[in-house]
Order: structure tokens, then C-alpha cells, then sequence
């Protein structure tokens, strides 16, 4: 079992006790404003993503994380690494994303989670290149992006609902050194 811990996170595999949490983060319009077509998503899509996301893990090697927190136990949300296959152009590539509960936001998870996940990507998986993909206005996705190190790279329209993406890269042999 993959896990990392960060000051304040724990980053592991998910466990049948996410469900209700996440399908709760999954719920609220206002995190899910800027995922796909702004759609929340109930109890049964959440499961069939974490299902999703765990057979990532076991094709690809590397997958979304669940992210607890340290200090409480709590699950605050998810971070890690995808292939986005909802977006053929970009293809072949692996993003790096996040999504966490709204109660999580602006402390600094999202970034720590994430450069967890970077560290992973580069040193256990030895990835050269990472994306990042965010609807454009989602300043906060767009502020960890850069904390990460990574530039714009394109902007595109999401295939399915049409809404307007920019596409941010890092080249990890860069930051390796």
C-alpha cells in the first residue's frame, strides 16, 4: 500500500469509509463548480469513481490519493496522479489534480497534497513531464499549478461541456535537478 505522509497529510489508497466523505465533497455545487460541467455528484457516481481511481492504481502504477488529515483523522479530499483520457489531445500525458472539501480550502492542503504527489510522480514513478489541466477561472487550481512549478502551457475547450481549459506543464527532468 502506497502512502505519504507530508507535515500535515496523509496520502493513501482509498478504504471503503471514504465513501461518505467524499460523496459529501462530491456533493457541494461550489467544488464541483469548475469539475466537467459543474454537475455535483451523488453517492453512487463517487463510488464508481473511487472504483475509478483504484483500478488506475492497479493499470497504471500511480493513481488519485485519498487525503487525510493528520491531526484528525478527517478525509480532506483527494490529490495525485491520472491519466485524463476525457481530453485526447493532450494524450499521452499524466495530470496531477486535486479536489478537496471546502472547509480545506485556503490553508495550504491542496499545495502540500500536491507536491507530495509531485515527489511521487518523479522519484517512485519516474515520470519526465506532468500537466495539470483547470478550467479557466479557477484561480485557486491555477495558484497551486504555479507553486508546483508549472507554466501554461495551451488553452483548449473541454470535449463534453464545452468549457474553456488551460493546460499547465512541468518538465520534471528540470526538476530533478
Amino acid at each position: 500500500m502506497t502512502e505519504i505522509r507530508t507535515p500535515r497529510l496523509l496520502l493513501r489508497r482509498w478504504r471503503e469509509d471514504d465513501l461518505a466523505p467524499m460523496a459529501e465533497i462530491n456533493a457541494d455545487p461550489q467544488v464541483m463548480r469548475f469539475i466537467g460541467d459543474g454537475t455535483p455528484r451523488d453517492l453512487e457516481q463517487t463510488a464508481e469513481s473511487i472504483q475509478r481511481w483504484e483500478d488506475e492504481w492497479d493499470d497504471e502504477g500511480f493513481g488519485l490519493f485519498a487525503v487525510e488529515l493528520l491531526g484528525s483523522g478527517e478525509l480532506a479530499g483527494f490529490t495525485g496522479l491520472a491519466v485524463p483520457y476525457f481530453l485526447p489531445e493532450v494524450l499521452p500525458a499524466v495530470e496531477i489534480g486535486w479536489r478537496l472539501g471546502r472547509q480545506f480550502w485556503g490553508q495550504g492542503y491542496a499545495s502540500e497534497a500536491a507536491q507530495a504527489a509531485l515527489d511521487f510522480a518523479v522519484t517512485d514513478r519516474g515520470l519526465d513531464r506532468v500537466i495539470s489541466i483547470a478550467q479557466i477561472g479557477n484561480h485557486a487550481s491555477e495558484n497551486v499549478m504555479r507553486k508546483l512549478g508549472m507554466t501554461p502551457e495551451r488553452e483548449t475547450t473541454h470535449p463534453l461541456s464545452g468549457r474553456p481549459l488551460r493546460v499547465h506543464a512541468i518538465d520534471l527532468t528540470e526538476y530533478r535537478a
